[in-house]
């Protein structure tokens, strides 16, 4: 089945004690930081206030240990092999950049302005939507690493592909979201956007590229050696991201249950619908299994830390827009598990289906 050229057939990996109940440990950082910020609102508000250009530096500063670890394992050289994987490749960027801004831009419409609309604060009605259209605008470039370890996703291929999302996102993130959000009527300041770009997206990817290349100076085992040591990086970071985003959340969740599970809902929604798109294409176009599970799960899943720190930097921390790329954050996790249980469980189906598909007629 694995008939593309450079495409090497991975087993799914092995859940490891962290992975099996990495659900559990984001609960228990949700809870943690729901209670921490009810019962020390000061600190959080305090934590609140250290900010530059309107971006929070504790914020930046996680999302840097989270991000740069995963950032320093891409090889930019993989994109010389996009020919080899062009059907893999052409699927992710069509749901990535053709698909998934637009749809939720038109799933936050119809839920935050009509389907849900008397259940919601007329007053951030905009802001909700704009939440939403900053976490669909930004594809996946660091857990997408674990997703596609967890179905056996072909090494190259993944890299590559969050290479180039990572090279399209520093040109065209902020004009897909000045053009949504500017069609939602929301003014957009477009010098706090692209700063959020530089700092969360062209400045870590140059950071760790440059640090890539020293450390091969040496050797891929000095290459291997800092990864094995950073990793827990970005483990602790993502961890004490939630706490801390959720403690700045708090109040808001506490007072506002229902609000949460009705912007979860558009959310699922477009994680649910983009994965399907994605995987089905794959199946329909003949791509071996091993690129079309990851494939559909760099289609669904989103790059949450800078959809949060845009969220942030343009309408503030306690903003509404902040609160819907949280929810985001909360669904994340368990969601992408269960896609991944998904798609290993349906190996044999895809191969059944695209094997009819590659017979000649």
């Amino acid at each position: 089945m694995d008939d593309e050229v450079g495409v090497v057939a991975v087993a799914p990996a092995r859940l490891d004690f962290f992975a099996r109940y990495l659900s559990v440990w984001v609960a228990l950082c949700v809870v943690a930081g729901i209670g921490l910020g009810h019962a020390f609102p000061a600190a959080f508000a305090r934590l609140a206030t250290i900010e530059l250009q309107h971006i929070n530096l504790p914020v930046a500063v996680l999302v840097w240990l989270m991000i740069v670890p995963m950032l320093l394992k891409v090889d930019f050289g993989q994109l010389s092999q996009v020919r080899k994987q062009a059907r893999g490749i052409g699927v992710t960027l069509f749901v990535n950049w053709a698909i998934k801004p637009f749809s939720m831009a038109l799933l936050g419409w119809l839920f935050v302005r009509h389907v849900f609309a008397p259940w919601l604060p007329a007053e951030q009605h905009d802001a909700y939507i704009a939440g939403l259209v900053l976490l669909a605008a930004a594809p996946c470039t660091a857990m997408v690493f674990v997703w596609s370890r967890l179905c056996g996703g072909e090494p190259n291929f993944t890299l590559t592909q969050v290479a180039l999302n990572d090279l399209i996102m520093i040109v065209a993130f902020a004009p897909i979201v000045g053009l949504l959000l500017g069609v939602a009527a929301i003014h957009v300041p477009w010098g706090t956007l692209l700063l959020s770009v530089l700092l969360y997206i062209v400045v870590p990817v140059v950071a760790a590229q440059g640090w890539r290349r020293r450390l091969l100076r040496n050797g891929p085992v000095a290459l291997e050696r800092v990864l094995a040591r950073i990793d827990p990086w970005s483990t602790a970071a993502l961890l004490a991201t939630l706490v801390l985003l959720f403690g700045f959340q708090g109040e808001a969740i506490l007072a506002e249950p229902l609000v949460i599970v009705l912007l979860a809902v558009p959310i699922l929604i477009q994680v649910y619908l983009n994965a399907a798109v994605a995987y089905g294409m794959s199946r329909r176009l003949k791509v071996p299994f091993c690129v079309a599970g990851p494939a559909a799960l760099i289609g669904a899943s989103n790059f949450f830390e800078l959809a949060v720190a845009a969220a942030i930097s343009l309408f503030g921390l306690r903003s509404g827009a902040a609160l819907a790329t949280v929810v985001g954050v909360l669904v994340e996790v368990p969601v992408m598990l269960s896609i991944v249980h998904m798609v290993n469980r349906s190996r044999r189906w895809y191969e059944a289906g695209a094997s009819r598909t590659a017979a000649p007629t």
